[in-house]
């Protein structure tokens, strides 16, 4: 794993294969992103049709209008293939698959990506859980990444983006609304 600091700087780039919520094929970059003035969020998670997984790509999905709100584009990415990405999304979410979702799912086939972020366990060939929001200007704001065991909490990612979104010194536990330091 890289220890050389990235949050402050501007993000690794990235333009990958994706699986759009149409369930079309496409690609996804950051560089559209900051094009279109939008925030981007870049979670990696390990692989497809797993068990944890499933629980944060759906509650992510979920809440996408809450992310759109604040100008914000989720993209998801695991070292999976774009095919293995639809296969999941075609299978239901009472059979352990994602279902529809309303945010695209990334492929980082040749890890190139996962490696950049510092999420990569490399001998495995997967990622680990990595939350990065990244502003549309292309600065890394935020970074987190924990052990694939344990999934990530959607209001805490929403907290953090309007946080950041403020501009402003943001106390412990700040929430949205309330005033910043």
């Amino acid at each position: 794993m890289s220890d050389k600091r990235m949050v402050g700087k501007q993000a690794p780039r990235f333009d990958m294969e994706a699986v759009f919520p149409n369930k079309e094929f496409g690609r996804v970059s950051l560089e559209e992103n900051m094009k279109n003035d939008k925030w981007t969020v870049l979670f990696f998670y390990p692989m497809d049709f797993t068990f944890v997984c499933p629980t944060e790509i759906t509650s992510l999905s979920d809440r996408n209008d809450e992310f759109e709100d604040l100008d914000a584009v989720i993209v998801g990415v695991s070292t999976d293939t774009i095919h293995t990405h639809k296969a999941w999304i075609n299978t239901s979410r009472d059979e352990n698959g994602l279902g529809d979702l309303n945010y695209s799912l990334a492929a980082d086939t040749n890890h190139a990506i996962s490696r950049e972020y510092g999420v990569l366990i490399e001998d495995e060939g997967i990622a680990l859980r990595g939350l990065f929001i990244i502003d549309p200007e292309g600065e890394l704001k935020y970074a987190v990444v924990n052990h694939n065991d344990i999934g990530r909490d959607v209001d805490e990612t929403l907290r953090v983006l309007q946080a950041l979104q403020t501009g402003g010194l943001c106390p412990a536990n700040w929430k949205p609304g309330q005033a910043t330091l």
